[in-house]
């Protein structure tokens, strides 16, 4: 159930805007990026788990050294030992999380029983430099991912609305290309459209940013079903008008100017490792754990693959959409009207219900952030300023521009390649630093990543920061020629 969810946070908003990055960086480098940042992806979440064990660990080994401490006490003290023992007991079954109740048997310090976030790693792994920049890497990546949200769902309503009216009814994918300022409904302009669509849904979705958002389990269902439902329908379909002799789609093998968003976009796409906590820990046997990953990872690299060549093949290049669920809202492709409208309207539906969650996050995080020990905030820093600063800003990135592959290609491309290859990196390194130190050199992680090489986190290192380098270097020379 564990690589089932994982596979669920992998396989998200990114892959709706793979195939336009296939088909403006060429198949081949496409498909040899892709297979090389899944392999990267692979072995940063090794490392993850790795700290997450260690991390587990040294939680124990510290509530061992209290026990010792307070059994000292106690025995100095004259309480009795049968008191002591009843008491201890309980309290140990009441904070020990339910797993390692189960597993009582189990005796290696390195099981991972406690779900240790991220933040509490760099907290527990790094200096306080370390712990700021993280919490930096995350908040620029969450910012992301709500810009990301709040164009998507305008953009989809958009595209959807003004095809459906006028001449060119359902002509969304038919390679007719309509700039910002032609008309959508009357004196309304498409940008207009769009910037009503985009304030409507703040005004909608915003407030849940001023609370908690809980019980989302129904909401998750739902958006899981109809996200494969929309993928295996967006597969069949290009499948069927290939089959037909009916595709349009001549893909170049390469093309170095595409290669800086497809970046961006497959580090998006493989993002799953500021989760890792939540679905590995309440996995019951973690023997093989990283063997299934290595599955996991196989499957959606297939799947990736499959839905871009097949969207390559199908359509133009010059057709293909930033959101791949608009091409199927041309009634050539399909002319069945439900269908049209659930796969335009797809990114609505699944998008609306992860935004509150991610804003949340977010607002959490920047809590945590200038959070200091045994202090509170004021209730107007609390209820307002915060859930503010967490809102605004990705509305009016939003706001001034709707260009996908873009907002996700940066987004990937820098908070992104932190969280997905520097931060696990930096944690596996600090955390075997620590673990020699507190348990002697001899100790061995149970979880220790099957890259256990110093090499490897090097290698890792090497590659992050020179992806930052070449991304940015990349966005310059593309400036300058403009």
């Amino acid at each position: 159930v564990g690589l089932v969810y994982m596979f669920n946070l992998i396989v998200g908003t990114g892959a709706l805007t793979m195939p336009k990055a296939f088909a403006t960086a060429g198949w081949l480098v496409s498909l040899v990026l892709l297979m090389f940042l899944g392999f990267m992806s692979y072995m940063t979440t090794t490392f993850v788990v790795e700290a997450m064990a260690a991390a587990n660990a040294q939680l124990r080994w510290k509530r061992m050294e209290k026990r010792k401490v307070r059994d000292d006490e106690d025995s100095s003290s004259g309480v009795s030992d049968s008191d002591v023992l009843l008491q201890d007991g309980y309290e140990r079954a009441e904070t020990r999380p339910i797993l390692s109740v189960q597993r009582r048997g189990s005796s290696n310090i390195f099981e991972i029983t406690e779900r240790v976030e991220m933040g509490q790693m760099a907290s527990m792994f790094f200096n306080k430099v370390g712990v700021n920049l993280f919490y930096f890497c995350i908040i620029i990546y969450l910012y992301g991912d709500l810009a990301i949200y709040a164009a998507a769902v305008p953009v989809s309503l958009m595209q959807v609305t003004c095809s459906a009216t006028g001449n060119h009814s359902c002509s969304v994918g038919d390679g007719t290309k309509y700039n910002d300022t032609d008309k959508c409904w009357g004196p309304i302009r498409r940008i207009d459209a769009y910037r009503l669509y985009l304030a409507a849904f703040t005004l909608l979705l915003g407030p849940f940013t001023f609370f908690n958002v809980q019980k989302t389990k129904y909401l998750q269902i739902m958006t899981s079903l109809m996200r494969w439902i929309a993928f295996i329908l967006m597969i069949i379909l290009a499948l069927i008008r290939i089959s037909r002799g009916q595709a349009e789609g001549h893909p170049s093998m390469a093309q170095l100017s595409g290669i800086r968003n497809l970046f961006g976009v497959c580090v998006y796409s493989f993002m799953c490792q500021h989760s890792l906590p939540s679905l590995i820990t309440p996995i019951s046997k973690k023997k093989h754990v990283n063997k299934l990953v290595l599955l996991d990872y196989i499957l959606i690299l297939a799947f990736y693959s499959l839905l871009s060549f097949t969207a390559i093949y199908c359509f133009r290049n010059d057709t293909l959409m930033d959101m791949y669920t608009l091409n199927f809202t041309n009634c050539e492709i399909i002319n069945v009207a439900f269908i049209r409208y659930f796969l335009g309207l797809f990114p609505v539906f699944t998008i609306s219900t992860n935004f509150p969650i991610i804003a949340v996050t977010l607002r959490n995080n920047w809590k945590t952030l200038f959070h200091r020990e045994g202090g509170t905030y004021p209730w107007v820093v609390d209820r307002i300023v915060f859930p503010a600063i967490t809102l605004i800003p990705p509305v009016l990135v939003a706001f001034c521009t709707h260009d996908l592959e873009s907002l996700v290609g940066i987004t990937g491309a820098y908070a992104g390649n932190g969280i997905q290859y520097l931060i696990p990196a930096f944690l596996a390194y600090c955390s075997r630093k620590d673990t020699q130190l507190v348990f002697g050199s001899g100790t061995l992680n149970k979880h220790l990543s099957p890259f256990r090489h110093t090499f490897w986190i090097v290698f890792v290192l090497i590659w992050g920061f020179s992806c930052f380098v070449f991304v940015t270097a990349n966005i310059v020379l593309s400036e300058s020629k403009l």
